[in-house]
């Protein structure tokens, strides 16, 4: 019964993230049948599996919930925002037990008797009472006639055939960013199996799984030839559910095979001529493929993380009173699935910071002759090895004024030192701790607690972020992350004869310095900087920054390395002693003992067998 319950819980939070999108679409929609096929199947496939399983509380809701959907789907009832709202509850209330039922195995006592009731009344009264419990909010432009009986008319479509069967789509979903479609294959409606039916992962746009536009109760049911079974058992065939723990463990020892592959590398160097020259190459290229394929089973699609924002956008528009349209593009963009799950807050607080700080108020948005309905574009993207993210809003911009003023409130800067800054350097203070520029504290911002936690999150992995925006035009947080975080190329330096590793991701380019060179250290205030292309680039010595013996400073900074790094949009230089070469490696956790040294994000073994710390 456990794993029953397992399966159940995988492919129901699957089927509550369709519905999710699903759900906006149909508001956006209401003519559209097959958008409201889909979510009344989905709908009943949970109740009926709840009904199997014996989990009454969940059965009850979603049977509540069918009943509304039902009479939408008769005809009897109009798409409506209240509509869409109720049907939202049940979902948030699904999604509640669940949580608990996959924590405890079991339903949480209580009861939900005020939703069911809610939920009767107004299927009972075809949509004229809401119960007193929906949110009041405007109908949206009803459906004609014509549509409404169009609807009406294909209801037969959801009614089983004389053999008791209704024509369910079955879609399966692997883990995977590629999902397998199937065929329509009959289903039993009154004890439907919980692995029957698995609901499509979340994607940005999901197509319907099927259309209900002709209707096909009056078909005789057609038996299934061996083709068909060969074609549908192909398909389904493709994929299959692996364990998360299994792939991870996969990708470590892919890890120990890379650097016994470097150490081996680094041997065959010292050796000019010897017989492991060729079997090595060629176990170098078995690795380096090995290593791709492996890869590709933790990559997926970043619309995953973006599919619960079309509810999120809808559900903001209702609360701050603004009409927000979502875009989004590059939704196929891959990233590792640890990526995926850690950029998944920080994007949530984002695209939330834009749709209140970033549009105007309807009225504002008259005032300055700009369309009624405010837009928020999600724009992901490869460049360089990294991923890109953009969050735009055709918003107000950033208020400088406004942060300034703050700003010397919170004692973060004096009136002076704002003068000499640029707006653009007056713009990242949205990102210290407790800034908040909201007039009051609301439920969705207001706090000074997120853009902070943002960009520390986003560092974390590796990352950067950074804001630019126009006043009156808009704004724009661009979002840089690594591909991966398993395997990673670095430059390998050394200071005081140690080696360390700096990401690659931060390097820009690497310049030597010495008095009788075209670049040269200078001091100014008693701080080394590097005037580089006609730009001062201040300098920070590693070897002192770990409290080691600096040899860089110890000659007067002659003919010494300056590794130009890049967190966000500034640059500084970084002293060391030498530069060796760049390589992959597999990062390795820091050790307990070292968690409090904010230096180390990591460590690594090299091809010679040393442990070197990743900077």
């Amino acid at each position: 019964m456990d794993d029953l319950i397992s399966e159940f819980i995988t492919e129901t939070s699957e089927s509550l993230a369709v519905l999710d999108l699903e759900l906006v679409k149909l508001e956006q929609n209401p003519n559209d049948t097959a958008i409201l096929g889909n979510i009344f199947r989905l709908v009943h496939t949970i109740k009926g599996t709840c009904g199997f399983l014996g989990l009454p509380r969940l059965e009850s809701v979603a049977h509540a919930g069918e009943n509304v959907l039902g009479k939408v789907r008769d005809g009897m009832i109009v798409v409506t925002q209240t509509t869409v709202t109720l049907i939202f509850e049940v979902l948030d209330t699904v999604k509640g037990i669940m949580d608990y039922l996959s924590e405890n195995g079991s339903e949480p006592e209580g009861s939900d008797d005020d939703l069911i009731r809610r939920l009767n009344i107004y299927a009972d009264s075809d949509g004229a009472d809401d119960g007193g419990g929906a949110v009041a909010v405007a109908n949206i432009d009803a459906p004609s006639d014509a549509a409404v009986t169009a609807v009406a008319n294909d209801a037969s479509f959801f009614e089983p055939d004389e053999f008791g069967f209704v024509p369910v789509p079955v879609v399966s979903e692997f883990n995977s960013p590629s999902i397998v479609e199937v065929d329509a294959a009959p289903v039993k409606v009154d004890a439907p199996q919980p692995a029957a039916v698995a609901a499509p992962a979340p994607q940005p746009a999901p197509k319907p799984a099927a259309s209900p536009a002709k209707p096909v109760a009056k078909a005789e049911p057609k038996p299934a030839g061996d083709d068909d079974k060969a074609e549908a058992g192909g398909l389904a065939g493709q994929s299959i559910r692996v364990s998360l723990s299994v792939l991870e463990n996969l990708m470590q020892m892919v890890g120990e095979l890379v650097l016994t592959r470097n150490q081996l590398a680094q041997i065959a160097r010292t050796k000019e001529d010897n017989d492991f020259k060729t079997p090595l190459q060629r176990l170098s290229l078995i690795v380096s493929e090995l290593q791709e394929g492996v890869m590709k089973t933790r990559m997926q699609p970043i619309g995953n993380a973006w599919a619960k924002f079309p509810r999120l956008i809808r559900d903001l528009s209702l609360e701050l009173d603004k009409k927000i349209e979502l875009r989004m593009k590059g939704a196929e963009t891959e990233l590792d699935r640890q990526l995926l799950e850690m950029i998944k807050d920080p994007l949530t607080h984002m695209v939330r910071n834009s749709c209140d700080h970033g549009l105007e108020t309807k009225e504002e948005r008259a005032k300055t002759k700009k369309p009624a309905v405010g837009t928020v574009t999600l724009d992901a993207y490869h460049e360089g090895g990294h991923i890109i993210v953009d969050i735009i809003d055709d918003g107000r911009g950033i208020n400088v004024a406004r942060i300034k003023q703050k700003a010397v409130e919170n004692g973060l800067a004096t009136q002076e030192e704002l003068e000499a800054m640029s707006d653009h350097q007056i713009g990242q203070f949205i990102f210290k701790a407790g800034f908040s520029t909201a007039e009051k504290v609301t439920s969705v911002s207001g706090r000074g607690v997120g853009m902070d936690v943002v960009r520390t999150n986003i560092e974390k992995i590796g990352g950067t972020v950074e804001l630019e925006s126009v006043p009156g035009v808009g704004s724009t947080f661009h979002i840089k992350i690594p591909l991966t975080l398993a395997i990673v190329s670095v430059l390998v330096v050394r200071a005081s004869e140690q080696k360390f590793a700096i990401p690659q991701i931060n390097v820009v380019e690497l310049v030597r310095a010495g008095r009788r060179m075209e670049h040269k250290v200078e001091m100014l205030n008693g701080s080394p900087v590097l005037r580089l292309r006609d730009k001062l680039l201040p300098l920070i010595s590693l070897s002192r920054v770990l409290q080691l013996p600096s040899k860089a400073e110890q000659n007067n900074f002659e003919n010494c390395y300056i590794v130009v790094c890049r967190i966000g949009a500034s640059d500084y230089g970084l002293i060391v002693d030498s530069v060796y070469d760049t390589e992959e490696i597999v990062v390795k956790p820091v050790s307990s003992r070292l968690q409090g040294i904010s230096i180390y994000s990591g460590n690594t073994v090299l091809g010679d067998g040393n442990v070197i710390m990743i900077l």
